[in-house]
């Protein structure tokens, strides 16, 4: 099988269920720390900026952030995951959002976001990412977050603040 074949055969693989991930645990840790490095160099790259805090992240500051997260597994290990937080107004925080660059383009990050809608429905849910990383304010467009501003983080780097509103996800989802 040719390498280009090969591809070709995992980009069409299902995504896997994200589960929830137990920072309790010090393999898990490492691994979501080791796909923070990798996903955040990428933005990193993309925006001209690598004063992006997850990229100066300890092991423990992240054991300790105080955010939820689900992850995607394969074979090669873990390849996304999403974290959050309520905020105290009951808004949820999309904290991070991160995909590693092997499974680029293959409905990982979508498949964390639609999970997150499942378990922790909102009826506002706010996210910011790079104004110059063009992928991820695509992909929350298309999920219908609105731009409502922008943040300054360093010369000639902003920061877009983005909302999606969600009438409907008054009631929270039940565990039967």
């Amino acid at each position: 099988m040719t390498g280009q074949h090969h591809a070709a055969d995992e980009s069409s693989q299902p995504v896997a269920e994200p589960i929830r991930l137990d920072l309790s645990d010090p393999d898990t840790v490492r691994r979501l720390w080791d796909l923070q490095r990798a996903s955040y160099t990428v933005e990193a790259r993309l925006i001209g900026f690598d004063g992006i805090p997850p990229l100066h992240e300890s092991l423990e500051q992240l054991r300790t952030c105080g955010e939820s997260f689900l992850g995607v597994h394969e074979e090669s290990g873990l390849v996304g995951a999403v974290a959050w937080a309520r905020r105290p107004d009951g808004a949820l925080e999309i904290c991070r959002l991160m995909v590693h660059p092997v499974a680029h383009r293959r409905g990982v990050a979508t498949a964390l976001l639609d999970s997150l809608d499942r378990i922790e429905p909102a009826e506002l849910t706010v996210v910011s990412t790079g104004t110059a990383n063009l992928p991820a304010v695509a992909l929350y467009r298309r999920r219908g977050f609105i731009p409502f501003g922008e943040h300054q983080v360093a010369p000639d780097v902003t920061v877009t603040l983005l909302e999606r509103k969600n009438t409907s996800a008054s009631q929270p989802a039940h565990n039967s």
